[in-house]
């Protein structure tokens, strides 16, 4: 039997550096707000994989994964859906504590980001973000899972 929804594995990081938060602009869809690098997975690749790929498409850094923060899942009726699918989506987000390593601040092109940006942690609840934004800070500041 079926499933009635789909389901989008994506994997996402969360990095902290000198009271700043590094965040992407997502544009999507007529969607526009700033989000946690990171992004869906692809096929045959690994969650860990996957999140450091993104970082380096949306943000032009080189990522090191320090850890596992935790697992989130967003339930998104069909009638919220960008596209207009016609079933409910469960998107099941997996989200990592980074450093980095290497590379320099780029925007992406082409892609679901247009824009990379260093966020002072006390101006992120200002910004027009999404709900993944507080849910990475929240689970960092509970610590290591």
């Amino acid at each position: 039997m079926a499933a009635d929804f789909d389901v989008r594995v994506g994997a996402y990081a969360v990095i902290v550096r000198d009271g700043q938060l590094l965040l992407a602009h997502w544009n999507q869809h007529g969607n526009r707000r700033w989000t946690l690098p990171g992004g869906g997975l692809e096929l045959g690749e690994t969650a860990p994989v996957a999140a450091v790929r993104e970082v380096r498409e949306e943000t032009g850094y080189e990522a090191q994964l320090q850890g596992l923060l935790g697992v989130d899942s967003i339930f998104i009726p069909a009638e919220k859906r960008m596209r207009g699918e016609p079933r409910m989506l469960h998107a099941l987000r997996i989200i990592y504590r980074a450093t980095l390593t290497g590379g320099s601040l780029r925007h992406e092109l082409g892609g679901s980001t247009d824009e990379a940006a260093w966020i002072p942690l006390d101006q992120v609840p200002a910004l027009d973000r999404t709900e993944l934004v507080d849910t990475g800070l929240r689970l960092l500041d509970a610590g290591p899972s």
